[in-house]
């Protein structure tokens, strides 16, 4: 069971059938060595797709072992003209490491090493194919973690972090990957390599290290960075709330938020979602249950019992019909059981899921909530969802059979509305799996023409030629130049036996 990868609508098919013009990839051989530059059709499927619904075979995948190296390649696909397309551990949910249509995919699985732990300074240097797991791991021994943690962080990687500026349920107080970057190497778009930002606090200048973080791979590619670690908090405490009604748990969030507590976590699963975390683990989530929320508060001794107390209250104000704690590691860890295996839980219900990421005002939930299931009703889609609730950002996991082409036209038109319900009460249609190829034409939804032509203009001062990640976050009609220039440039160089 995963997410959608697409055979419908909007599937692009395998694209490129002919010979590979040797040239350009003989430079990239002399760069990183013959082993580490894929081109043959066969070994580039695994690189055609993330977990959206797209598929493009890039021409060759590329796999440096250094910064230098990538560099390097940069500067090869800049001769040539050729797009470059950099990705992690290909988690992305919005088609940002999708490769653009005969272009350069450059991997960062090699680039893995964490090269500083810094105790005294709690800072990490790592690089981009480092696990975000992993650096919490390695921070450990010195009490320290690192905040950012999306539901992937095993598998998903701190550069894949870096482009699409990823979230997670403890980002609701902590702040989402921005906050914890502080300083980066880059690689542009020219080839060249450059730091940007500060270890340093408060560091004078434009914040270019802001700039990169959320970009999705647009600008200048990640070689190296800076994180900020946290110290472990003395005391946890998990919370558990079952609810009736999924507008009785989303009043709940309201609530918690306007008595000024700020949880760690504040997370929501709805009826659906449970009867498939039940079917699969057996968490102790009533499967009658409308919704239940997971919420994470800590600090010190005292600071963390109070608000725990005060979330408690509030839960039972709106009628929770039961409530857990945990205090333990062991006795939080269950807690948390359902809500880390409700995605995987999924393919109890159906063979595919298409996961959707807007968001919108806390107090907006209830309304947006009832808006989703009428919406996927009028499809006849049925929907499980799972909720960072505490800042807005709702997850419906749209349920269908990718082998119904009907369905997926379905899922797709379905999505779009919900997403544009969002905007309408508020919201965005990103709140961390950023916009990609799968939304860049909704852009217009939530940006004027003059926001988009600024972004153009920021977009054309790290990369004039276009060669970074085409085709990914501006509308079609927004960027003219976005892969049609590009690709007239391929084609003028390589000749036409590339067939590209």
């Amino acid at each position: 069971m995963s997410p959608f990868y697409g055979t419908g609508r909007r599937h692009r098919p395998l694209c490129y059938t002919g010979p590979v013009n040797r040239k350009p990839l003989r430079d990239l051989e002399n760069i990183v060595g013959k082993r580490w530059v894929l081109s043959h059709p066969e070994e580039l499927l695994a690189y055609e797709y993330d977990a959206t619904i797209e598929r493009s075979l890039p021409m060759a995948v590329v796999l440096p072992g250094s910064a230098q190296e990538v560099a390097q390649v940069m500067q090869v696909a800049n001769r040539w003209g050729i797009p470059v397309v950099a990705r992690g551990a290909g988690t992305g949910l919005s088609g940002g490491a999708v490769p653009c249509r005969g272009s350069i995919v450059i991997s960062t699985s090699r680039l893995n090493r964490i090269l500083q732990i810094d105790p005294d300074n709690a800072l990490a240097v790592v690089e981009p194919g480092v696990l975000n797991v992993d650096v919490s791991k390695a921070a450990a021994p010195y009490g320290l973690y690192y905040a950012p943690d999306p539901s992937s962080q095993k598998a998903c990687t701190i550069g894949g972090n870096i482009a699409e500026n990823a979230g997670g349920p403890h980002c609701l107080r902590y702040g989402t990957t921005t906050n914890h970057v502080l300083a980066v190497e880059v690689a542009t778009a020219q080839g060249e390599l450059m730091w940007l930002g500060s270890p340093l606090a408060d560091a004078p200048g434009y914040d270019l290290t802001g700039v990169i973080v959320g970009s999705e791979g647009t600008l200048a590619i990640v070689t190296k960075a800076v994180l900020r670690l946290l110290p472990k908090p003395p005391a946890v405490i998990t919370i558990l709330a079952i609810f009736q009604e999924v507008e009785e748990a989303s009043e709940a969030v309201s609530g918690i938020i306007a008595q000024g507590i700020v949880p760690a976590a504040l997370e929501m699963l709805d009826r659906s979602a449970i009867e498939a975390v039940e079917g699969y683990i057996r968490a102790g989530y009533p499967p009658e249950a409308g919704a239940v929320l997971l919420i994470e508060v800590e600090g010190v001794e005292e600071e963390a019992h109070g608000e725990a107390q005060q979330v408690v209250a509030i839960c039972r104000e709106m009628n929770a019909r039961d409530i857990r704690l945990g205090f333990t590691p062991e006795e939080r860890e269950r807690l948390w059981a359902g809500r880390k295996a409700a995605l995987g839980a999924l393919g109890r219900l159906a063979p595919h899921f298409y996961i959707l990421d807007g968001v919108v005002p806390r107090t907006k939930l209830p309304q947006i909530m009832h808006q989703v299931y009428e919406i996927c009703r009028r499809y006849g889609l049925q929907v499980a969802n799972v909720l960072h609730a505490g800042d807005g950002n709702l997850h419906p996991n749209i349920l269908f059979n990718e082998s119904d082409p009907e369905a997926v036209r379905r899922v797709v038109e379905c999505a779009a509305e919900i997403l544009k319900a969002c905007v309408e009460v508020g919201g965005s249609i990103s709140g961390e799996h950023g916009i990609g190829y799968e939304k860049r034409n909704y852009m217009p939804w939530i940006f004027s023409r003059d926001d988009l032509e600024v972004m153009r203009l920021l977009k054309e001062a790290w990369d004039p030629r276009y060669l970074l990640n085409p085709q990914k976050i501006f509308p079609s009609a927004a960027s003219p130049e976005d892969i049609a220039v590009p690709m007239r440039d391929i084609t003028a160089r390589l000749g036409p036996e590339a067939e590209i």
